[in-house]
């Protein structure tokens, strides 16, 4: 079997988690995801955001930085939920551009995270899922999670447009971007084996297909 690396990536209620799961099992993948319930600093970033937004960055920069490198590592092909590039060029560039993160620790923080990311091996593909801000308010709201209640419709659309902006220059890796919102590949098996199928044409360098809408 040939050793994959993939990273899923995508704006909060893209379904980057659910695609995860998936594929992983589809495919008989290792899968790799968010570290959420044993994060240390969760709890004190949302009570104050300003005072620990650093912390968590690089918390999460380290924890993203081992699990891909156990994971390319081992011979099995992986999935992982999320990419290391989205903690800088999304969601730190926010934190700052939103005052929350100075300009002193963000620098420190960008030089921090070229320095790991320059000793990573690239992914083989990272999966792009793109859903309209509505779908991902609507998607937020369905699933109900307590930490996710104060997230806006404004701030999805700035992670939005800092997606389109990361992604108009991103090449360490091929990038194969999916609307979400037109499949439902949690329910419909049939578009799960369409993004399977996707998957293994972008792999091999053959034209991408068209996914149907609907």
């Amino acid at each position: 079997m040939t050793k994959r690396m993939i990273v899923v990536a995508g704006n909060i209620g893209a379904g980057k988690t659910s695609l995860t799961e998936r594929l992983g099992a589809r495919l008989g993948w290792q899968s790799a995801f968010e570290s959420v319930a044993d994060n240390p600093y969760l709890p004190d970033f949302y009570a104050d955001m300003r005072s620990w937004s650093f912390h968590l960055q690089v918390f999460f920069l380290g924890h993203r930085a081992q699990q891909y490198l156990d994971l390319a590592a081992t011979p099995q092909p992986a999935i992982l939920d999320r990419s290391i590039y989205e903690d800088a060029f999304i969601f730190a560039r926010a934190l700052h551009h939103l005052g929350n993160l100075s300009e002193r620790d963000f620098v420190s923080y960008r030089r921090i995270f070229d320095l790991v990311v320059n000793h990573l091996p690239p992914p083989d593909l990272l999966i792009y899922l793109k859903a309209p801000v509505a779908v991902l308010v609507q998607r937020i709201q369905r699933r109900g999670r307590a930490i996710e209640s104060g997230i806006s419709a404004d701030y999805l659309q700035l992670l939005d447009t800092f997606y389109d902006e990361w992604l108009q220059t991103f090449d360490a890796c091929p990038v194969l971007t999916i609307r979400s919102d037109d499949l439902d590949f949690v329910h419909q098996s049939q578009h799960l084996e369409l993004v399977v199928q996707r998957i293994q044409d972008k792999l091999a360098g053959r034209e991408e297909l068209i996914l149907p809408s609907g």
